[in-house]
């Protein structure tokens, strides 16, 4: 059925219009990440120069306390809290954003998350004067909120305010100000600025002015048009939000996509965790997430860290200088991430995911190959550098910051929501698995842990490659419609699963109709899946 095929292919190609950059576009996508993911990197980073200041104030508040100094095991396990129970703040975040996202929308909870940084900044900053580690522990847990909170609103906000063209490109500044956040962390922790003991609580207060440059500009900013059309029903609202994110008058187009998928989610209720589970189609979309944060976590950026001093140091450099060398990596971090935001329209998300994580294999394995000769090999360490420099290059390249994006892209607004919150949940649960199983991996195999996150990103490149679809300059209904395949539905069966999630009796009528509707067209919904690549 020649003709039938190009009628398909007809009714899904859509003009290419080229997309205006906006100054509010930009102003929404900086001050949000600024408030949000920048202040998530900050966190990571740190509390690792003050480290040994931070130790000594536990061991002085202990010894005031029972006149006793605190012994080294129970030093250990409160440093160890105070470090991950960043994540466990993360993971509580995650879970409760779902309801706020629905409730306030995705700017109000941005907004209202600043409320969460400024306790935490407050906690932390006033923790050595009141002479109490509980404050800083409980400083870290908030603020680990906050952070939980933000990697879910953030992408979600940048991925509906942005037209489908630039939406990459808009949503890598997520990754982008998370690097600038882990580098300002390393900056500011030098011994000539904060990372001193004198004034080392300044480093965690300092994250009040994020989230007060949030509150003050981000109010004057529209919300989502999507969700203002999709979940609020305020047409008006919705359109002025458009006219100022697109900078033009005429946003009927716009309105008229998002018309088209609100008519097939009449009066639906949002997915909770357990309904998407069960949604056959959103079943690979949502197994593709999981994977895609899991490998987030756990593809061995974060063991990187481990070797970096005592790699330097065997290339000859003195201990004292290498802090500043170590700037160089965060360096890399933003300049890897800034090159990302500028390609991905143009590569797409599946080459620089698949290359991202293919990359970092290679260069794990020839680490692990380093590392072994280097006490052999005179010249060995300068490889070991190179390798973990490429590794930090291929992440935040790729798996740094598409995997948020494809969180947003991959379902659709009903579904959107709990998505986010199982993606938030992998994540953190997976920093925390990381966290807690690398040390035991780094005993056991010593120079060999490598070896693991080579199958770990060997493993989810190939999955990648043989399941996901490209999303780049896509409707997200096209997006929904590039899964039926591999969830072995039709195109026609994916709308009549939209109308049965309708409330009350209203489909009721109508299943028959559309039952055998998808009957009618099985053989010419077939034909046309034949013409759609995965």
């Amino acid at each position: 059925m020649p003709n039938q095929k190009h009628k398909y292919r007809r009714a899904y190609a859509h003009p290419v219009v080229k997309p205006v950059l906006t100054c509010y576009l930009v102003l929404a996508s900086l001050v949000g990440a600024f408030g949000s993911s920048f202040l998530y990197g900050y966190n990571l980073s740190v509390v690792n120069a003050p480290s040994v200041y931070i130790k000594s104030f536990f061991n002085e508040t202990w010894r005031r306390r029972y006149d006793y100094p605190m012994d080294n095991g129970t030093l250990t396990l409160l440093w160890s809290v105070t470090v991950s129970v960043f994540a466990c703040g993360g993971l509580v975040g995650a879970l409760i954003v779902v309801p706020l996202v629905k409730r306030l929308g995705r700017k109000g909870t941005l907004l209202l998350n600043n409320a969460f940084a400024v306790v935490a900044s407050l906690l932390m900053a006033l923790s050595e004067i009141a002479s109490s580690f509980e404050m800083l522990i409980l400083g870290r847990f908030v603020v680990g909120i906050d952070a939980g909170i933000a990697l879910t609103a953030l992408p979600m906000y940048l991925g509906e305010i942005s037209p489908k063209q630039i939406r990459g490109s808009l949503g890598q500044v997520t990754a982008i100000f998370i690097c600038c956040g882990v580098f300002s962390g390393q900056v500011l922790g030098l011994p000539e600025l904060l990372g001193k003991e004198s004034t080392w609580p300044i480093l965690f207060g300092v994250i009040v002015v994020p989230a007060l440059t949030q509150l003050a500009i981000l109010p004057f900013l529209p919300e989502s048009p999507r969700f203002l059309l999709l979940e609020k029903q305020d047409t008006k609202r919705a359109e002025k939000a458009y006219q100022i994110f697109l900078g033009k008058g005429d946003v009927s187009e716009e309105i008229k996509e998002v018309q088209e998928e609100k008519k097939a989610q009449t009066n639906i209720q949002i997915t909770s965790v357990l309904d998407l589970l069960r949604n056959r189609t959103a079943r690979w979309q949502l197994i593709t997430v999981i994977i895609i944060m899991a490998c987030y976590q756990l593809c061995g950026l974060n063991a990187i860290w481990f070797y970096t001093n005592s790699i330097f140091t065997e290339v000859g450099f003195k201990k004292e200088t290498i802090p500043y060398i170590t700037l160089s990596t965060g360096g890399i971090e933003i300049v890897a991430a800034v090159i990302s935001g500028l390609v991905v329209e143009r590569l797409g998300r599946r080459p620089l995911l698949i290359g991202g994580f293919s990359s970092m294999a290679v260069f794990f394995g020839m680490l692990t190959v380093s590392l072994n000769l280097q006490k052999t090999v005179l010249w060995m360490p300068y490889v070991s550098i190179i390798c973990i420099l490429g590794v930090i290059a291929s992440f935040c390249i790729g798996p740094g910051g598409i995997p948020f994006i494809l969180t947003g892209e991959l379902f659709q607004q009903s579904d959107r929501p709990a998505a986010f919150l199982v993606a938030g949940s992998v994540n953190w649960i997976s920093n925390f698995i990381v966290g807690l199983v690398f040390p035991f991996i780094q005993e056991g195999l010593q120079t060999f842990c490598f070896l693991v996150f080579v199958g770990t990103c060997l493993g989810c490149a190939i999955y990648l490659y043989f399941i996901l679809p490209e999303t780049k300059c896509k409707t997200f209904a096209e997006i929904n419609q590039s899964f039926a395949r591999i969830n072995k539905i039709s195109h026609l069966e994916v709308k009549a699963d939209q109308l049965c999630k309708t409330e009350g009796n209203e489909f009721m009528n109508g299943e028959i109709e559309v039952l055998e509707l998808v009957n009618e067209h099985k053989k010419t919904d077939n034909e046309y899946l034949k013409t759609e690549p995965l």
